[in-house]
């Protein structure tokens, strides 16, 4: 570990990770904003305009621990560069896209570089900066991916608003090949750990089938072709456990997963809560353009406010979990959420501005609480040899319950107001899947809460 750390300067990686860690939240922040201006220009459906994020997290989802199971074999430091620059082709791609269907394909093989990137580039970090200190860097990640989300809004509704929504892809490309360059240059490691390993291709494929299966199927809810899917989906992931545990070199090591309790709850800690907040900016987005006929520079002023307030708290909380219980500062963070949660589910049509702000501050301050505590907890959880395997299934945990979230609005949507272009006529419907959204999210995020609580019991028997 000291031999192949001393190579690389870690103060530069962790600019370089920082950096890289900022594209997706920054991109889907400043989407989010231009999305009335897709769906008009390209003129987009109400499911349809849902699946631009989702179809990205899919792929994202699916091909992350896939890509860091490959990167332990031939090095990660290959892997996150080569995830850089496909994320950089078909970001530009995307920007150049004429119909919604490309777009939404390029941002699905856009997804296949991010599962690179986010696969590796927590395991390469951790690697690399001493375990004393691995709160304080992970809370600079975190910090970097709120201080984007508070960005994207702000710059992607300026984009959109005096440029274009295309602009917005070709800023993140710009973004990803300064991340390319710095890559080759700063990162001399590759940090194989299994080098006479084999790769697993029928377990990547069955669970590409199962969780493509499952999202796809939550997300064409309340229809019966959503719930054939689900069980569709349930079904291959149970097949894909059984098979793995009788693997020699599983894409996922499911006894990790089994049997280090505090590595299990924390992962389901994470999918609980990003399946409970996800939605929260598409769907205000939608609110403050459709609904109360805010320009997207006005609204980005809004949603910046969590943005802002997780940034700031998210490093505070990353430091405190290397000298206090990290499992009470998560729990804590998981109680505010739904706090704020529970407000939303009380916006109108007439909600005042500054209740709306109150409840972003404190969706803000519970999501920085929780985030850089429960990434610690995970990652210090295991073994260095399961760094990649630690990395790899927070990404997709992330990835999945954004999509799982996503796949909430999507059902909402597609209940209360249908397979229709958006507009401000169907105002009184979009409130009504904003509710529905939100209470669903609420339910969750109190389950979160109880799944973050009680690993600290866990974790002594362990």
């Amino acid at each position: 570990m000291e031999e192949t750390s001393s190579k690389t300067n870690t103060g530069l990686l962790l600019f370089i990770i920082c950096l890289g860690a900022s594209l997706v939240p920054f991109m889907s922040s400043a989407l989010n904003l231009a999305l009335p201006d897709i769906n008009k220009d390209l003129s987009l459906s109400a499911v349809m305009s849902g699946w631009i994020p989702t179809s990205y997290m899919l792929s994202t989802a699916i091909l992350q621990i896939p890509c860091a199971r490959i990167a332990d074999m031939i090095g990660r430091r290959k892997v996150f560069i080569g995830g850089v620059v496909l994320f950089f082709i078909f970001t530009v791609l995307s920007g150049l896209a004429t119909t919604g269907t490309i777009l939404i394909v390029y941002r699905f093989l856009s997804g296949i570089g991010s599962a690179m990137m986010f696969g590796t580039s927590t395991a390469i970090l951790t690697s690399s900066v001493p375990a004393e200190k691995r709160g304080m860097a992970l809370g600079a990640i975190a910090a970097t991916v709120y201080f984007s989300l508070a960005a994207g809004p702000f710059v992607g509704g300026m984009l959109t608003e005096y440029f274009n929504w295309h602009s917005i892809f070709f800023v993140s490309a710009a973004m990803s090949l300064i991340v390319a360059v710095g890559g080759m240059l700063i990162i001399k490691d590759d940090w194989k750990e299994e080098t006479r390993s084999k790769f697993d291709l029928v377990g990547s494929v069955l669970f590409a089938i199962g969780i493509s299966a499952l999202i796809f199927g939550f997300s064409e809810l309340p229809h019966v072709r959503g719930f054939i899917f689900i069980g569709i989906g349930i079904v291959v992931l149970l097949l894909f456990a059984f098979y793995e545990k009788k693997q020699e070199f599983p894409v996922f090591n499911i006894r990790v997963f089994l049997e280090n309790r505090v590595f299990r709850l924390s992962s389901l800690s994470a999918l609980i809560n990003y399946s409970a907040t996800f939605a929260i900016s598409f769907m205000l987005s939608l609110y403050l353009q459709y609904v109360r006929g805010l320009s997207p520079r006005d609204a980005g002023f809004i949603l910046i406010i969590q943005s802002i307030v997780m940034a700031v708290v998210s490093l505070r909380s990353g430091r405190l979990s290397d000298k206090m219980s990290a499992t009470f500062l998560a729990t804590l963070g998981m109680a505010i959420i739904a706090v704020g949660l529970f407000g939303l589910c009380f916006i109108s049509e007439t909600t005042s501005y500054y209740f709306l702000g109150a409840v972003l501050f404190l969706l803000g301050l519970g999501f920085g609480i929780f985030s850089s505590p429960n990434t610690n907890i995970i990652m210090s959880s295991v073994e260095k040899k399961h760094y990649g395997l630690a990395s790899a299934t927070m990404g997709t945990m992330r990835l999945t319950g954004q999509a799982f979230s996503m796949g909430i609005a999507i059902m909402a949507i597609s209940i209360t107001i249908g397979n229709v272009e958006l507009s401000p006529a169907v105002h009184s419907q979009l409130m009504s899947s904003m509710r529905i959204t939100f209470i669903i999210c609420l339910v969750l995020c109190l389950f979160g809460v109880y799944a973050s609580s009680v690993r600290e019991k866990k974790k002594k028997s362990v």
